[in-house]
Parts: structure tokens; sequence; C-alpha cells
């Protein structure tokens, strides 16, 4: 698991007023809440995080969140955007404990598509029902992404939740809620059956719809 560190500083004053005046400087209002220790207000650089926003790790990852040199293991929990600008307004980090399980939502990658027998036909679509599943796990075992390998997908097939290949240690709770929760992650459909249901109309059988 890669190590990802965010510089942050404290900050003492609060309310909308002073969350403004860091915006004004260009620095981000936050939080770091949870664990065995008090909610802590304080301050990032916004250049430096925004970029930092644009990966896929900052949501799901692990982060070192280094407080003017005191290091504390968090995880995002919130992000509050400006409307129209490409501005964040506010974050929440929540402190993990080594000790105890997490849930977090990690994104799916799906990989070779372009290998399987329903992607190499050119009548079949293949759609991502989910591109992040729910996880419970320690901390260490946190994955940045899983990876959901699609070579053997065939036209008609679907990839369930349960199917999901999971890394050791990590499990998803909502399969302990019963199969209705075992939802679609894959399809694999006939792009012609498909095209035909958006339109409302029933794809034509064989032989049907010719001059007689």
């Amino acid at each position: 698991m890669a190590d990802h560190s965010i510089q942050a500083t404290g900050r003492k004053d609060e309310g909308k007023g002073a969350s403004r005046r860091l915006r004004r400087a260009a620095r981000i209002p936050a939080v770091v809440y949870g664990g065995n220790a008090a909610p802590k207000s304080i301050q990032l650089e916004h250049e430096k995080t925004w970029i930092a926003s644009q990966s896929e790790w900052f949501y799901s990852s692990i982060l070192s969140l280094d407080i003017d040199g005191s290091v504390e293991r968090v995880l995002l929990r919130d992000m509050q955007r400006h409307p129209f600008k490409q501005q964040i307004m506010h974050l929440d980090f929540q402190r993990v404990s080594e000790n105890e399980a997490l849930r977090a939502a990690v994104p799916l990658h799906f990989v070779n598509v372009e290998k399987s027998p329903a992607g190499k036909a050119a009548d079949v679509v293949v759609t991502h029902e989910l591109n992040e599943i729910h996880v419970s796990c320690l901390p260490k075992d946190l994955p940045e992404f899983i990876e959901v390998d699609l070579s053997g997908l065939n036209a008609g097939d679907t990839i369930h939740l349960s199917q999901v290949k999971l890394p050791q240690g990590v499990e998803v709770p909502e399969l302990k809620l019963g199969a209705d929760h075992d939802v679609a992650v894959v399809v694999a459909r006939m792009g012609r059956v498909e095209e035909a249901a958006a339109e409302g109309t029933e794809a034509p059988a064989a032989g049907e719809g010719e001059a007689k």
C-alpha cells in the first residue's frame, strides 16, 4: 500500500467568516475527527490539495495527514465543492486505528475486456453497473482499487458482487444481508436487444418483418 502524505496546519479561528478568509487566501478549511482524540480544525493549501484530489487514491486510500509535523492516519470522509468554480470548500478527515476494521468505498478497475469473447463481438454491449464497492477491512489491508478481470466474459454473462475477487483480509459487508444484495457488477448484453428495449419495442425474430 503506497504512502500518500498530505500537508496541513492547525487553525484556531472558526466560523463562516474565518472560513471565507481562508478561501480568499487560497486555503481550505478542514476538520479531522474520530479515534480517541478531540476533533481538530485544520487548513490545507488549495493548489496542492486540488492536484491531489484529481487522483483516485485521494478518495480511497489511508492518508498520512501531516499537521504541523505530527502525522495522523486518516480517510477522507467528505468533500464540499463550489457549485461552479474549481474550488474545494471544505474537507472532513476521519482518524483510523490500525487495529480496528474500517469501511470504505474502493474503486473497481475493469481489465482485459478487449480480450474477452464479449469484448470482441460487435453486437455485444458490456456495461459496468458499479464503479466502486464498499468494503470492510483493517487499514493495512485497504486496497487503492480492486481489479476485475473480464477476459472470460461471454455474451449474456453477468458478473455479480460475490464473484469479484477480493484481496486477502477484505470483505463486502453487503453480501451478508442476503442474496438480494448480490447485485450485478458487469453485464454483457446483446446490443441489438438493448437498442430495441431502449426504443420500447421487441427485437424481431428471425424471418419476421420480411415482405410476404
